[in-house]
């Protein structure tokens, strides 16, 4: 048994824009911080949640780790403003975008410690998808879970592709990922994708009380059990995540995703 010191913790510290990072109590607390836009993703996101989460997978005085959002949503998705940034060709955007995504799920693939979902709100898109790559979800009652990918002309990322029929059969993760039904919380935990509903007044009060009590079992033997569960997997996620993004990078480029999105902006601005 090692005698060293544990190392300084993590926390926000100026160091993100657009999350906050709180160690405490052996909980690594990502809050998306972004509530005035429904917590939407943009590249600064995709860029600082990867660090945050190898921070936390570093730091000796972090057990488990947990992401929730402020505000009244837990994520509304992809920021589309992101596809309006730059002056790049469309397709040299679509091949940052699929190494910047493809890097981005790969931190939760990666992610060696527990990772729990607190989702306090409407969840979109990826926000959704990488849920199932998370070790245990809790929702609020006001939570909504929704994968509007074909509308926009996308597809599936997040490895739900593999992971939404496994957790919840076949023709559900189809609904969601093809026809775009939006569950509600109670249908997520009856497709056993959370695991309890907390109602909204008091959802972070209690979801942080289990958090903590999970923050006290040993560190090295939750580890030890999240190797055994999710690790024999882990080349296959990687893989899966690869061939997702490699699809969006086409479909990024298309017609249908590129009239989609221009649709969207085009009934933005006349509200």
């Amino acid at each position: 048994m090692s005698s060293a010191a544990p190392k300084p913790s993590a926390s926000s510290s100026g160091k993100y824009t657009e999350i906050d990072v709180n160690v405490a109590d052996g909980v690594g607390l990502i809050t998306l911080n972004r509530p005035t836009l429904k917590n939407a993703i943009n590249y600064n996101m995709f860029r600082e949640i990867p660090i945050a989460l190898k921070e936390l997978a570093n730091d000796d005085n972090v057990v488990v780790a947990a992401v929730t959002g402020a505000g009244d949503f837990f994520t509304s998705g992809n920021d589309l403003s992101n596809f309006t940034i730059g002056d790049d060709p469309i397709p040299v955007k679509a091949e940052k975008g699929r190494v910047l995504l493809t890097e981005f799920i790969g931190a939760f693939i990666d992610f060696p410690k527990p990772l729990i979902g607190l989702v306090n709100g409407p969840a979109v898109g990826i926000g959704v998808t990488t849920l199932a790559l998370y070790d245990t979800v809790y929702a609020s009652d006001t939570a909504t879970f929704h994968t509007p990918f074909t509308t926009l002309g996308q597809s599936a990322e997040g490895c739900s592709s593999l992971l939404f029929p496994r957790i919840m059969g076949y023709s559900k993760a189809f609904e969601m990922l093809a026809f775009n039904r939006k569950m509600t919380a109670k249908e997520a935990l009856d497709a056993s994708f959370i695991s309890a509903i907390f109602p909204q007044s008091s959802f972070r009060k209690e979801t942080m009380e289990r958090v903590r009590a999970y923050a006290k079992l040993p560190r090295n033997s939750l580890m030890i059990a999240k190797k055994l569960v999710r690790g024999v997997e882990r080349d296959l996620l990687h893989k899966v995540n690869k061939a997702e993004t490699d699809h969006l990078e086409e479909r990024w480029q298309s017609d249908e995703c590129l009239n989609a999105i221009a649709q969207f902006f085009s009934r933005k601005s006349k509200l």
